[in-house]
């Protein structure tokens, strides 16, 4: 596993609550729990590091988690961050096991320049992630979709997705993730008002 996807923790087994929480904040570390099938570990990280290496985490980025001796397969979940003080206050894991297949939503990037853009059509995409079911190990970071081939008013789907082996998508594959819109001609009407506009000035002038 990546050096930038693992992490040194220490155990928590006391000094909890928001008074605690500070203690360690003043100190440089912050007070960290991963969750899982078993009780909740509390644990403290280093700031810095955590700070550092955060930019290479993302929801399918397995982490190690090394406790002492105990390494810990790990999900960010979620983190608590003060923005004031661009301080991270709090951060949860999520622990996964080897061999049991896990549930989670995983990022769809598009690649490619669509050939409808080049002829004036807009790229939109409708979906940003999905929900994919897998083992530990077969977890992807993101999930691909090409759009190189796109012309104005096509779309690509779910289905249409690279998907790698033994993962599954959990839900309707007919779903649209992005298309190329044609982009509308202005209306002539603005141009035939400037034209009935003069002869009407005119009229109103002449009641004068």
């Amino acid at each position: 596993m990546s050096e930038n996807k693992s992490l040194k923790a220490e155990l928590r087994t006391e000094d909890f609550g928001s008074a605690g929480s500070r203690r360690l904040l003043r100190a440089k570390r912050i007070p960290a729990v991963i969750y899982g099938k078993n009780e909740p570990v509390h644990l403290s990280l280093d700031a810095r590091e955590f700070s550092n290496k955060m930019r290479h985490f993302s929801e399918t980025a397995l982490l190690k988690i090394s406790v002492g001796k105990k390494n810990y397969e790990c999900l960010l979940k979620d983190y608590q961050e003060d923005l004031m003080k661009g301080e991270i206050k709090h951060v949860d894991f999520f622990e996964v096991t080897r061999g049991h297949a896990l549930r989670t939503l995983v990022s769809i990037v598009l690649k490619g320049n669509p050939v409808g853009t080049k002829e004036g059509g807009v790229l939109d995409q409708v979906i940003h992630e999905v929900e994919i079911e897998c083992l530990p190990k077969d977890l992807p970071e993101a999930l691909e979709a090409n759009v190189s081939a796109l012309k104005i008013n096509q779309s690509i789907h779910l289905k249409d997705l690279i998907i790698p082996a033994n993962v599954k998508i959990l839900d309707d594959l007919s779903k649209t993730v992005a298309s190329v819109k044609g982009v509308k001609a202005e209306a002539a009407a603005p141009a035939v008002d400037e034209a009935v506009a003069e002869p009407v000035a005119e009229a109103e002038k002449a009641k004068k």
